[in-house]
């Protein structure tokens, strides 16, 4: 009898949740409907936080951007609430216990962000307009505080670090499947490459540049030990649809920066000394300042456009900058960010307003054919020229510093890592290798204020930190067999 009245409580309370989503529905509120949803994320993330956060890496490449739906209000579902929940909710936590583990504080890598952050703040008030840049400011806290400061302590154990990489590889993986797919019913057109990975993806060139840092990883996987003959098919497969999904990307940011991680691949393999490259470096620059007019002379023959279907004619593209709009528009972006910059060299215009300023800075001379008079296309297209702009010279200073600090730890943690340990090793240079290609892919775009960039940078970020940690107390898990 207790059995029956139970089985009756549960279909009355089916059939009472049945007939609220209906009335939802029928008075056009269907976002409530999500409410349980959000109910069962919230007793995820108290009960089961380490599995949450890593449950985002997974989430993150499927998450879909509200403003495509909802005008005027950007908001990446379902990562970004998830992100703010467990930023409220652990420094709820750490006020009541130490979360934070000391050994994170000792990292330049978080020197250098809490200096990045403390400028943002800093250009926050003396902002143009203050409501966007704290907006801006909150949204860098909840991708920086649960991914940098709280993640180190999750990673301390190797198997999350192993399924962070797994969870992020395999979600990119299926959205480039789809993409592929919906990709060839177009006959892999070059105009509808621009667009078939919506709605995970706003467009072809964020798409490329997730392509692009993803690749290293899914090799790192492969080579990072002795795997069944399943999961080394399994493996073999998921690179296959990578590569497809990269060169269909039609993204040339992203095949050059997956060529920069190649060259930077080979300078740590044949141990390169940082002095020399160094040295190649001053001599690059001077050689393109003294050379820059006949530099200049030879761009302005190049006439490939990025619309042609031949890969090497779409690479040679990249420096057209006489008729390809695309490449003029970003010369047109780049010149703005240089004349808010001189108009507001200290504190420049305030964090995630280059979209509202930039507009009277156009020059008529470098107007294209996607111009528009009203500056509504967005940002700067350059990780270091936005927060130029937006933060003055400190601002460029800051990303530089943040870009330096995460190379330096994240190089000589792999060149200290023990080569017993092959696992973590191969693991460690492929992550090196896919923020190559981001920070490359970012002196055309930028993405840090995504979820698409945000969770993986920040994330191999904070594995760096617990790593180091680990070889720092000499508390390194002995070598398997199937690892030598």
């Amino acid at each position: 009898m207790t059995a029956v009245k139970k089985n009756i409580w549960v279909i009355l309370f089916s059939l009472l949740y049945v007939a609220l989503n209906a009335y939802l529905i029928w008075i056009d509120q269907e976002y409530l409907t999500l409410a349980p949803v959000g109910l069962l994320a919230i007793y995820f993330a108290i009960f089961y936080t380490e599995y949450t956060f890593l449950g985002i890496a997974f989430l993150t490449p499927f998450s879909i951007n509200i403003e495509e739906y909802v005008e005027g209000f950007g908001l990446f579902l379902p990562t970004e609430p998830l992100l703010f929940g467990l930023m409220i909710l652990l420094l709820l936590q750490q006020t009541q216990k130490n979360l934070i583990k000391p050994f994170v504080w000792n990292n330049p890598i978080i020197w250098t962000v809490g200096f990045y952050l403390f400028w943002t703040l800093v250009t926050s008030i003396t902002s143009t307009n203050p409501v966007a840049s704290f907006k801006f400011l909150l949204a860098k806290l909840w991708f920086i505080i649960p991914l940098l400061l709280f993640a180190p302590s999750i990673f301390l154990n190797r198997k999350n670090v192993v399924r962070f990489i797994w969870l992020f590889c395999i979600a990119m993986v299926c959205v480039i499947a789809i993409t592929i797919v919906k990709h060839a019913a177009y006959s892999f057109g070059e105009k509808e490459g621009h667009w078939v990975m919506w709605p995970f993806f706003k467009d072809h060139t964020i798409y490329g540049a997730a392509v692009a840092l993803m690749t290293p990883l899914i090799f790192g996987l492969y080579f990072s030990r002795k795997h069944s003959v399943l999961v080394q098919l399994a493996l073999i497969l998921l690179i296959l649809i990578t590569l497809i999904g990269l060169y269909f990307s039609y993204t040339r940011a992203a095949w050059v920066s997956i060529i920069a991680a190649l060259m930077v691949l080979a300078a740590i393999k044949f141990k390169i000394h940082f002095k020399y490259l160094a040295t190649i470096g001053v001599i690059a620059i001077v050689f393109l300042f003294f050379s820059w007019d006949n530099i200049q002379m030879e761009l302005e023959r190049n006439k490939f456009e990025h619309t042609t279907e031949e890969f090497g004619e779409k690479l040679q593209s990249a420096t057209n900058v006489t008729t390809d709009a695309s490449n003029l528009e970003r010369l047109n972006r780049w010149a703005c960010a240089i004349q808010m910059f001189q108009d507001r060299p200290v504190f420049g215009f305030g964090p995630g307003t280059y979209a509202f300023e930039y507009a009277r800075f156009q020059d008529p001379e470098n107007l294209t054919i996607i111009s528009t008079n009203f500056g509504d296309m967005g940002n700067a297209h350059s990780e270091y020229l936005g927060p130029l702009s937006e933060m003055g010279f400190l601002g460029l200073i800051a990303i530089l510093l943040v870009v330096t600090a995460i190379f330096y730890k994240g190089i000589t943690l792999y060149q200290k890592w023990p080569s017993e340990d092959k696992e973590m090793r191969t693991l460690l240079l492929a992550m090196n290798m896919a923020l190559v290609t981001y920070f490359v892919h970012g002196i055309l775009n930028n993405y840090l204020d995504t979820d698409k960039a945000s969770v993986p940078i920040w994330g191999m970020c904070a594995i760096f930190i617990a790593q180091e940690a680990i070889l720092r107390s000499n508390a390194l898990p002995k070598a398997k067999d199937s690892d030598k």
